[in-house]
């Protein structure tokens, strides 16, 4: 029996619904006789060819394009076969149905989400940063990711860590040859320079985990949570954001009982910006509902804006709200570095004495340029889109991992008893934590989570 891996597999490439065009991709060994079934004839290697496409009576489900790229010259690095017909949805699982058929010899069975891209990994013809920059390049929200996820899937974050990992691989060498032969008179470690050279790798990794955190930051977004008390206007101040009315403005306190969330962009970074329900005591059981889903949004943002209303500060009961909301916050946020204190309503009332209040205008625009630029600041942005590559999570955890044994390398190093075979160690630990980032080194667990996030047919 074939490993799962070896077995064909066919999937509907294009997005559900109706389009123009819709493609059918089969991809595994043996697909000549899946291609004489539905096309009637060979096809020439990557060559489009008009033919109709066959059911088992020979009636013609559709008419369009057929492509056979013979491996290894494929996306998946196997034998694959592209069939492009009309995009109506019927017309598409027909084509689908008519493949798994003519492929029933063969084993030919249904592709898992991401099966295509796991395949053009385990062949060879993406590394793992580059696959996950596939799926990346399809979700991206802002033209800055889409570039950037390009970037890395054109093979630029992979360049700088197989370059980084290289260096670790000669500082291993070093470290080994000195361990192997300590009764030669020459120190291979300060001939080398190796501990200078273990000092610039460190800080390259340093500067590379900076850049990763900016391309985290382009594909995950900001989560923004904008808070306060009922008819502050925080519907108002999320609509002025996004630029278009998204959600009902009115002067009844409650209107919001759910959270309403919208993505805009700024300076190519999408942030996720989520009304929600007035902070007060309420007996309306939705309206407490919607509360509780309040606090529990307000946990896990990144940037939290605490709104204002400066027409009614002063006012006794007013202020007890506020107050209250202000005594809750920083427990909530775990402190006080995520939260923002902005006023709304600067167009009606004259500002008040507040040493980090950001004050703007929902109504007119008023300070919302500066709000879009603490926003930024909070999260930790401060690089141009220009240049960076898509980044991970898990991208981020290796490189601090990494940098953690390097940390410790250096410790070892720079001892009284140089502890080479500690210094070999982490040296190691760092090469197999780096190389994580592009499969080089990961586990069947590992792969198995990130392509099952991927579409079916990709």
């Amino acid at each position: 029996m074939l490993p799962r891996t070896r077995i064909p597999i066919a999937a509907i490439a294009t997005a559900p619904g109706r389009g123009a065009v819709g493609i059918v991709r089969v991809s595994g060994p043996r697909l000549g006789e899946v291609i004489a079934a539905i096309c009637g004839k060979s096809l020439k290697s990557r060559e489009a060819t008009y033919l109709p496409f066959r059911a088992a009576d020979g009636s013609a489900i559709d008419q369009g394009l057929a492509i056979h790229f013979p491996a290894p010259h494929s996306y998946t690095g196997e034998d694959v076969l592209e069939l492009q017909a009309h995009g109506g949805p019927v017309v598409m699982q027909l084509l689908l149905a008519r493949c798994l058929e003519a492929g029933a010899g063969i084993g030919l069975r249904l592709a898992a989400p991401g099966e295509f891209t796991e395949r053009a990994f385990l062949n060879d013809k993406l590394d793992l940063a580059q696959a996950e920059a596939v799926a990346d390049l399809i979700d991206a929200s802002t033209e800055a990711a889409a570039r950037s996820a390009s970037r890395s899937l054109s093979g630029a974050f992979s360049h700088e860590i197989h370059a980084l990992r290289d260096r670790l691989i000669d500082l291993r060498m070093l470290v080994e040859a000195t361990l192997d032969f300590p009764e030669e008179e020459i120190d291979f470690l300060e001939k080398a320079n190796a501990r200078g050279r273990l000092a610039a790798v460190a800080d390259e990794v340093d500067a590379l985990l900076a850049r990763a955190r900016q391309g985290a930051l382009l594909r995950e977004g900001i989560k923004v949570v904008l808070a306060g008390q009922p008819n502050v206007g925080k519907i108002s101040l999320l609509n002025a954001l996004a630029g278009a009315e998204l959600a009902i403005v009115t002067p009844i306190a409650g209107t919001t009982r759910d959270k309403v969330t919208e993505t805009i962009q700024i300076e190519g970074v999408p942030v996720h910006v989520i009304d929600t329900a007035g902070l007060r005591e309420s007996q309306d059981e939705v309206e407490r509902i919607g509360i509780a889903r309040t606090w529990t949004e307000i946990e896990g943002a990144d940037a939290v804006v605490f709104l204002h209303d400066l027409m009614h500060s002063g006012e006794a009961i007013y202020e007890a709200g506020d107050t209250e909301i202000a005594a809750r916050l920083p427990k909530a946020l775990s402190g006080h570095e995520r939260l923002l204190h902005v006023f709304n309503k600067a167009d009606a009332a004259s500002p008040i004495d507040h040493p980090t209040g950001i004050f703007v205008s929902a109504k007119t625009g008023q300070g919302l340029a500066e709000l879009r630029h603490r926003l930024l600041h909070l999260a930790g942005w401060h690089a141009q889109p220009e240049g960076l590559f898509i980044a991970r999570a898990r991208h981020v955890n290796a490189l601090q991992r990494t940098r953690a044994h390097l940390g410790a390398a250096m410790s070892h190093a720079d001892s009284a008893d140089a502890a080479l075979d500690l210094l070999a160690e982490e040296l190691r630990l760092a090469q197999n934590t780096l190389s994580e980032i592009t499969g080089a080194f990961s586990s069947d667990d590992l792969l198995g989570e990130i392509f099952s996030r991927f579409c079916i047919g990709k």
